[in-house]
């Protein structure tokens, strides 16, 4: 048995053929013609009710096509993309304290690091504690400090442990951040965020 509310939409689709049925009778037109005036309204329909069904895959697709495009991050639910770089290395625009960073990606450091003026523009609070870190270019003083609230994306972590590198102007997210995760993986050309 058919609901009130189920049974709307048959009700719309029939009063919209009956209109378009009657304009074309009322046109009085040769059999042939009306024919085909009607195939086109059926395609038309059709192609109407295919964009409305598939609304949100379309709009996924939309933003692949932009991400490739512009090389923009696309958030895909609790999934946020990263497309790589032409370096072959992912980058990602963050907010530390609302104040916009580029972070290089980097699953090689332990901590998130960023630039001593990054640390400044964005009022990241530390104690000036510092300590050495190993990098891949060897030792490195770096100060201990603190996030009041990190963004990546649609990803938020609050009183973020990060270090502050005097010496350097990149900024990197590190393992601290991708072991905060659900889970994270490259896929093609994406590194996939999970939150």
């Amino acid at each position: 048995m058919v609901s009130g509310q189920d049974s709307l939409p048959i009700i719309y689709y029939v009063l919209a053929l009956v209109l378009v049925a009657s304009s074309l009778v009322g046109l009085r037109q040769p059999a042939g013609k009306t024919i085909k005036m009607v195939s086109a309204w059926v395609v038309i329909f059709g192609v109407v009710f295919i964009v409305f069904a598939f609304r949100s895959d379309f709009s996924g697709l939309w933003q692949r096509i932009r991400a490739e495009a512009t090389g923009s991050p696309i958030a895909d639910g609790t999934d946020f993309r990263i497309p790589v770089a032409e370096d072959g290395h992912f980058y990602v625009d963050a907010k530390v304290n609302g104040h916009s960073l580029r972070f290089l990606v980097d699953s090689g450091a332990s901590t998130t690091t960023i630039s001593e003026a990054g640390a400044q523009a964005a009022g990241v609070r530390s104690d000036g504690a510092q300590i050495i870190v190993q990098t891949a270019n060897g030792s490195a003083p770096s100060i201990l400090a603190y996030a009041d609230r990190l963004d990546v994306g649609p990803i938020v972590r609050t009183d973020f442990p990060i270090n502050i590198n005097e010496r350097d102007d990149t900024n990197l997210l590190g393992m601290n951040f991708l072991s905060t995760l659900g889970g994270w993986r490259v896929e093609g050309t994406y590194l996939i965020l999970h939150s």
